[in-house]
C-alpha cells in the first residue's frame, strides 16, 4: 500500500515540490486519511500499532522517492510519538498522542541549539517552575516539522547539579503565547521539508506538560535518539536504492560507443558495489529493528545502521551520478537532488562521529 501511495501520489510531485520548497500539505492530508500518521502508535490512542520493521519499510519505500516526506513523518513518529507512549501519563497520551496519531497535530522535537549540537547537554534554554506553570525561555534551531507542527516536544534546563545542567522535556502547543517561528532554513537538501528556528519568550504551559519526571530529560533523549537512527538509516536506504535504481535504469538506456553503458565492466562494477552497499546496509538496518521489535538491547546495533547506511549512502549516489555523467548534475534527473539530500544524514540525529563513539563505548562495556 505505502509503495502504491508514494507512486502515485509523491512521484509524480517530488521534484517540483523540492525546487519549490513547498511542504508538501496534501500529501500530508492523504498520509492522514490512510492512517499513516500514527503507524507505531497503538490502536487505543489511534495509531496502527505496526512494530518498528513495519515502520522501517514505510520510511524506505517514501525516501525512495522523496526523502523530505520521510524524513517529516519519520520526526513525526519516531521522537515524538514514542517518548510520549513511552514516557508519557496517561491523559498525556489520551490528548496528545491521540491527536498525533490521528492527523490534528503534526509533531516536532526541539533539542538543537546554536550553541548545542552534538553537545546536546549544553543546551541553554530554560524552563523555570512558577507555581502550576513552567516558563520557557530560549531558542532552538534546525526543527523540522517546526514551523507546521502543533505539538513540539522541548528540552530545556530545569536547574544545574554540581554545575551540569539537569535537563527536562516539555510538551508545548503552538499556539501557547510565548511561542513563535523564527528563520526558516534554506537547505542544501531536503528542501520540500519544513526547518525553523523556535523561539520561546516568557512561554507559560502547564506544569502537567512535563513529560516524565524533572531532569530526566537527557535519558529520555538518548533512548528516543536510539529508536531514531534507525529511522536514519531507513531514510539513507530508500535514498539509495532510488539512486540506484535511476543509475541501473540509465545505465541499460544510454548509448555509448554504439552500446548501452550497462554493457562496460567500469559501469558494471559501479553497480555491484552499489548493490552490495545496499545490500549490507539493508541487514544493518532490519536487524536493529527486529532487536528493538523483541524487546532487546540495540543501542549499537542502531548507530552501526546509521552510521554505515548514511555514508553508504553518500557512496552510492555519488556513483549514480557518475554513471549518469553530465545530466546527472543536471536538476532535470532526480540524481542531482537524491545526491544532496544524502549528504545531511551523516549529520542529523548524531553525526557519524557521534555514532562511532556510541559503538566504541558499547564495546568497551563488553570487555
Amino acid at each position: 500500500m505505502i509503495r502504491d501511495f508514494v507512486k502515485n501520489e509523491i512521484k509524480p510531485i517530488a521534484a517540483q515540490i523540492e525546487r519549490e520548497s513547498h511542504f508538501p500539505v496534501e500529501v500530508i492530508a492523504k498520509m492522514k486519511d490512510l492512517g499513516l500518521l500514527g503507524m507505531t502508535t497503538p490502536e487505543q490512542y489511534g495509531g496502527s500499532g505496526i512494530d518498528e520493521l513495519g515502520f522501517i519499510l514505510a520510511i524506505e519505500e517514501i525516501s525512495r522517492v522523496c526523502a523530505s516526506t520521510a524524513i517529516t513523518i519519520a520526526v513525526h513518529h519516531s521522537v515524538v510519538q514514542e517518548p510520549i507512549n513511552n514516557f508519557g501519563t496517561t491523559a498525556q497520551k489520551s490528548t496528545y498522542l491521540t491527536a498525533l496519531a490521528t492527523g490534528k497535530y503534526l509533531g516536532a522535537f526541539a533539542l538543537t541549539e546554536a550553541n548545542a549540537g552534538s553537545d546536546a547537554a549544553s543546551i541553554r534554554t530554560t524552563a523555570v517552575r512558577d507555581g502550576d506553570s513552567y516558563i520557557l525561555n530560549g531558542s532552538k534551531m534546525f526543527i523540522t516539522n517546526g514551523g507546521v507542527a502543533g505539538l513540539v516536544l522541548v528540552a530545556a534546563v530545569t536547574k544545574k547539579v554540581e554545575g551540569k545542567n539537569e535537563i527536562s522535556l516539555f510538551l508545548v502547543e503552538t499556539g501557547t503565547p510565548g511561542f513563535s517561528i523564527g528563520k526558516k532554513e534554506d537547505k542544501m537538501g531536503l528542501r520540500a521539508s519544513n526547518t525553523v528556528e523556535l523561539i520561546f519568550d516568557d512561554c507559560r504551559i502547564p506544569a502537567s506538560n512535563l513529560l516524565g519526571k524533572e531532569g530526566e530529560g537527557f535519558k529520555i533523549i538518548m533512548n528516543t535518539l536510539d529508536g531514531s537512527r534507525i529511522g536514519v538509516a531507513a531514510q539513507a536506504l530508500g535514498v539509495a536504492r532510488g539512486a540506484f535504481d535511476a543509475a541501473l535504469c540509465y545505465s541499460r538506456e544510454r548509448q555509448q560507443f554504439n552500446r548501452p553503458l550497462a554493457h562496460f565492466q567500469a559501469i558494471q562494477f559501479m553497480l555491484a558495489d552499489m548493490a552490495t552497499d545496499i545490500d549490507a546496509a539493508a541487514l544493518l538496518t532490519y536487524r536493529a529493528a527486529v532487536l528493538k521489535d523483541q524487546g532487546k538491547k540495540f543501542t549499537r546495533e542502531a548507530s552501526m545502521a546509521k552510521l554505515f547506511a548514511s555514508e553508504m549512502v553518500q557512496r552510492v549516489v555519488t556513483q549514480a551520478l557518475q554513471i549518469h555523467g553530465g545530466y546527472g548534475y543536471m536538476k532535470d534527473y532526480d540524481v542531482e537532488r537524491f545526491y544532496r539530500d544524502a549528504r545531511v544524514m551523516s549529520i542529523y540525529e548524531g553525526t557519524s562521529e557521534v555514532q562511532r563513539i556510541v559503538i566504541a563505548r558499547t564495546l568497551m562495556q563488553s570487555w
